[in-house]
């Protein structure tokens, strides 16, 4: 069961993509910064750890967990901020990110530089599936994020990670099996993917992709006494694909609602102190 406030939180973050919450002078801002494959999430937090504003885009800057497009992504995040800027009256300077779990110094200072390079003081930096607990409370157990490139887990014992691992297969995967199913260009997989009318044959299309991540976490659970596994990130808004993991791990697996927005949020949360506007 997840819990009634954090579905008000998921809920008004995917709100913020619309509506700007008015912050007055002197009100502590948290901004967390979501470097994906598919995509850049950009999350401001005001009182109470609310979600006041927040902006996405749609980008091709990232390969399973790594950027390849180094200005490409800069430019991305400095879009991205300058939106909420305007939207919000008041610069912003500071912001957290996170990073796969398990990747590289190297490649978690890219994610860092990037950042910094497009205006914005690094304050924290975390791993993808710890920033998702944040949003939802897991004592013990495993959660799943599940990305554009890679499917990330962190194992939770009494709230602190014992252990997590990423291997590379997500969200692009599905795109894949569908660009060679019905010949599609990889932009009209991804439109295809996230249409709803044709759900039902993307379910049944990419069900080997969403098997061999269950299988993924499979690998990595066992023997750890796993009783409950959540799942979040953009692939998971695929309609019973809990189902299929838990099939295939034989405990219980759940998803929030919103599941995309449940790592930027949490990202956010994850900013120490906060930035007066």
């Amino acid at each position: 069961m997840v819990a009634d406030n954090t579905v008000d939180a998921l809920r008004r973050t995917v709100s913020a993509l619309r509506c700007t919450t008015p912050v007055p002078p002197g009100t502590p801002l948290r901004c967390g910064v979501d470097l994906g494959t598919a995509s850049i999430i950009e999350v401001v937090l005001g009182p109470d750890d609310r979600p006041v504003a927040c902006e996405m885009e749609l980008c091709d800057v990232a390969r399973d967990g790594l950027v390849v497009d180094y200005m490409g992504a800069i430019e991305v995040v400095q879009r991205l901020t300058h939106r909420l800027g305007t939207r919000l009256g008041t610069e912003l300077k500071a912001a957290a990110i996170a990073v796969p779990p398990g990747t590289s110094r190297a490649n978690a200072n890219t994610h860092r530089h990037i950042v910094e390079a497009a205006g914005l003081e690094v304050l924290a930096s975390l791993d993808e599936p710890t920033a998702a607990n944040s949003v939802l409370g897991l004592v013990n157990g495993a959660v799943v994020d599940i990305g554009g490139g890679t499917t990330g887990l962190s194992v939770f014992e009494d709230g602190a990670v014992v252990y997590e691992a990423d291997e590379a297969t997500g969200g692009t995967h599905m795109n894949l099996v569908l660009m060679g199913r019905y010949g599609l260009t990889f932009e009209a997989a991804e439109r295809f993917k996230l249409d709803p009318a044709h759900a039902a044959e993307v379910r049944a299309a990419t069900r080997p992709v969403a098997e061999k991540m269950a299988t993924i976490v499979g690998r990595h659970i066992a023997g750890r006494g796993i009783e409950e596994v959540w799942l979040v990130g953009g692939p998971v808004t695929q309609e019973g694909i809990e189902d299929i993991f838990a099939e295939r791990l034989g405990v219980p697996v759940r998803k929030p609602p919103h599941p995309m927005m449940v790592t930027p949020l949490g990202i956010a949360l994850n900013v120490p102190g906060g930035q007066t506007c």
